[in-house]
C-alpha cells in the first residue's frame, strides 16, 4: 500500500512591477530615518563641513603681502612644521592647556563631589549649582579684565601684601605672566568641567555605595574604587571641552599675558591681521589634526556613550 506524495506547494510570487510587502516596508522605514536625519546633515554639511574643506583648500594655496593665489603648494605646511618658534609657540600652548586641565579637573571635580554626595537637598544642589553658573551671565573678556584691577601692581592682592607686611614691594609676575593666563583660564572653563562631572555623579546608583561601606571599605575606598571610576565619562568630557577651549583661546593670553607670550590661536590671529590666510588655515589644519587625535585617545580609553 503506498500513499501518494503530495506535491509541494508553490512559492507565491507578487505580480510583476510591485514590490513585495515586506521590502516596502523596509524601504519606507529607512526612507523615513533618512528624512529625519536630512535637516541635521544639510546643517552640518553647511556650517561645519563645508568651512573646514575650504580650510584645507586655503591652506595649499599660495601668497604674497597683497593677494592670494588659488594653488596647490605645501610651503605653508614645510614653513609651520619647520619653524623652531613655530613649535615653541605650539609647545606653550600645550603647557597652558595642560596646567589649565590639572587645575580644573581638581577643582571641578570636588564641587561637583560636594553638590552631588554632600548636600542632600535637590533644590539645594540645584542652587548652588545655579549660583557656580552666575559668572557665565557676563562676557568672558569682562570676566577676564576684571582680575587686572585684582593683581595689577597697585590692585587688591599686591595693596593687601604690602600693607600686612607680607612682601616689600608689589608682586610683579602677578599680572601679565604665564600665572595670570593659567588664572584666567582656571577661572573661565572651571565649570565646563563641574557640569559634566556633577551629571556623571548624580547618576551613581547610591546602593553601590552603601554595598561598599556595607563590605568594611572607608571613604578613600569608596572614593577610589567605586565613585572615581563612575566618573570617569564625565572627566573625560569636561576634558574635550577644557582642553579645546584652552586651545583655541587667543584673547586670554593677549591680554593676561601683556602681549610677553603666544599661543597657537594668537599666532593664527596675528597671521590672518597680516592677510596671510593660507598660513593661518595650514596651522588650523595642524592645530585641528592634533585635538582630534586626542579626542581619540580619550575616547579609546573612557567610552562617554553612556553620558551622551
Amino acid at each position: 500500500m503506498t500513499a501518494a506524495a503530495n506535491p509541494p506547494a508553490a512559492p507565491r510570487s507578487e505580480p510583476d512591477g510591485t514590490l513585495p510587502a515586506r521590502r516596502l516596508a523596509r524601504f519606507g522605514k529607512a526612507a523615513a530615518a533618512y528624512l529625519q536625519a536630512a535637516p541635521l546633515a544639510l546643517i552640518l554639511g553647511a556650517f561645519l563641513l563645508a568651512p573646514l574643506a575650504m580650510i584645507v583648500a586655503v591652506s595649499f594655496w599660495d601668497y604674497d603681502f597683497a593677494r592670494l593665489y588659488p594653488d596647490f603648494v605645501l610651503t605653508n605646511y614645510i614653513e609651520t612644521l619647520g619653524s623652531a618658534v613655530t613649535w615653541r609657540i605650539y609647545l606653550n600652548t600645550f603647557k597652558y592647556a595642560a596646567i589649565v586641565w590639572v587645575l580644573t579637573l581638581f577643582i571641578g571635580f570636588w564641587v561637583a563631589y560636594f553638590l552631588a554626595f554632600h548636600v542632600r537637598s535637590q533644590t539645594m544642589q540645584m542652587v548652588l549649582f545655579l549660583v557656580c553658573t552666575v559668572p557665565f551671565l557676563t562676557s568672558n573678556i569682562i570676566r577676564m579684565i576684571s582680575w587686572i584691577p585684582v593683581l595689577g601692581r597697585n590692585g587688591l592682592v599686591n595693596t593687601a601684601l604690602v600693607d600686612l607686611g607680607i612682601v616689600p614691594a608689589p608682586v610683579e609676575w602677578l599680572l601679565y605672566s604665564d600665572f595670570a593666563v593659567v588664572l584666567a583660564m582656571v577661572h573661565l572653563y572651571t565649570l565646563f568641567m563641574v557640569t559634566p562631572i556633577f551629571n556623571t555623579l548624580m547618576r551613581i546608583d547610591r546602593s553601590l555605595i552603601e554595598a561598599a561601606r556595607d563590605a568594611g571599605a572607608s571613604s578613600l575606598q569608596v572614593l577610589t574604587n567605586v565613585i572615581l571610576p563612575l566618573a570617569k565619562p564625565g572627566m573625560a568630557i569636561g576634558t574635550i571641552f577644557v582642553v579645546t577651549l584652552v586651545m583655541a583661546d587667543f584673547i586670554t593670553v593677549q591680554v593676561m599675558s601683556g602681549g610677553q607670550s603666544a599661543s597657537v590661536a594668537l599666532m593664527m590671529r596675528n597671521q590672518m591681521s597680516l592677510l596671510q590666510y593660507p598660513a593661518a588655515a595650514a596651522n588650523a589644519v595642524v592645530l585641528l589634526a592634533i585635538v582630534l587625535l586626542l579626542v581619540a585617545a580619550i575616547l579609546r580609553v573612557v567610552d562617554i556613550r553612556k553620558e551622551l
